[in-house]
């Protein structure tokens, strides 16, 4: 999707992608950041006008909708895109001479450091925007309980217990094994999702009696 978007973007503007330069890629991070996203009419009905109605934040999660604006996210995870994509026909030779979207910063960070002085935050990118901090989302204990009360098998009740335990991707607890869990050591094996490594992550003892009972 971020390739799309830069893609639409040098489509508009009449550009190759193969001639794009750092004025085309500031010129995108730059609209990006102040446009609004598209809005699309349901498949079902793509005669009938979209109408927005009004989102309220999550009373329990604190979580906010998702407003017109492109989050920061959003933002980083295209330029992170682009400038991989540019990256690697540069050094396939297919694409243009210079990346438009280089680094902010040499190769190598905190090059020459002085041991007796404080790490400095450097970005990544030119064009990568700063990603603000962001506060923890959570639900009452309360909430949690009544929502462990409803599961309604014991399956469920292993996998939620794992899941806030060893803070595992749900996908990663799915693909667990039965020699992956060691109920002795309070371990349990997943694989990881980006590198695929198998990883040894410590859990609760009560997920491990939910399992059992499974």
């Amino acid at each position: 999707m971020a390739l799309l978007r830069w893609f639409r973007f040098l489509w508009a503007v009449e550009i190759v992608w193969r001639e794009a330069t750092r004025i085309e890629a500031r010129d995108f991070s730059r609209w990006i950041q102040i446009g609004t996203k598209p809005v699309r009419p349901h498949w079902r009905a793509p005669d009938k006008p979209v109408v927005m109605e009004p989102k309220r934040v999550n009373a329990v999660t604190g979580k906010r909708p998702a407003g017109d604006k492109y989050a920061p996210s959003t933002i980083a995870h295209c330029e992170t895109v682009l400038r991989s994509f540019y990256g690697f026909h540069l050094d396939a030779g297919t694409g243009p001479l210079v990346n438009p979207f280089p680094l902010a910063r040499a190769k190598r960070a905190h090059a020459h450091h002085n041991p007796m002085d404080q790490f400095e935050p450097q970005r990544a990118g030119l064009y990568r925007p700063r990603q603000p901090k962001r506060i923890p989302r959570q639900i009452p204990d309360e909430v949690f309980n009544d929502l462990f009360a409803r599961l309604s098998s014991d399956r469920d009740r292993a996998l939620v217990a794992f899941w806030v335990s060893t803070g595992a991707r749900a996908a990663e607890l799915l693909g667990v094994m039965r020699s992956g869990a060691e109920p002795g050591q309070q371990l349990i094996t997943v694989v990881r999702k980006g590198s695929r490594a198998m990883q040894q992550l410590p859990a609760s003892p009560d997920a491990f009696v939910w399992l059992r009972l499974y």
